[in-house]
């Protein structure tokens, strides 16, 4: 006997003993709830790309420490 893979019989068994252990209108109730889990992430995550504009991204970015500086320079040489 070769490891070559699993077939559709070990697949069926396994699927079998599934059914048998949770029953068939628990399993439909976990699938739905996963789907609907699913749905909810894909959402989430492309209404979060739609929020953000690309110039707020580019505003959010840490400036560099020589460009920090130079502004602080320029507010206490207004004072």
């Amino acid at each position: 006997m070769t490891m070559a893979g699993i077939s559709i019989w070990q697949l069926l068994i396994v699927l079998a003993i599934v059914i048998m252990l949770f029953g068939t209108k628990r399993l439909r109730g976990m699938g739905s709830d996963l789907g609907e889990a699913i749905k909810g992430f894909k959402k989430s995550v492309s209404d979060d790309d739609k929020d953000q504009d690309p110039k707020q991204i580019d505003a959010d970015a840490p400036e560099s420490e020589s460009a920090d500086t130079a502004k602080s320079d320029d507010k206490t040489k207004s004072h």
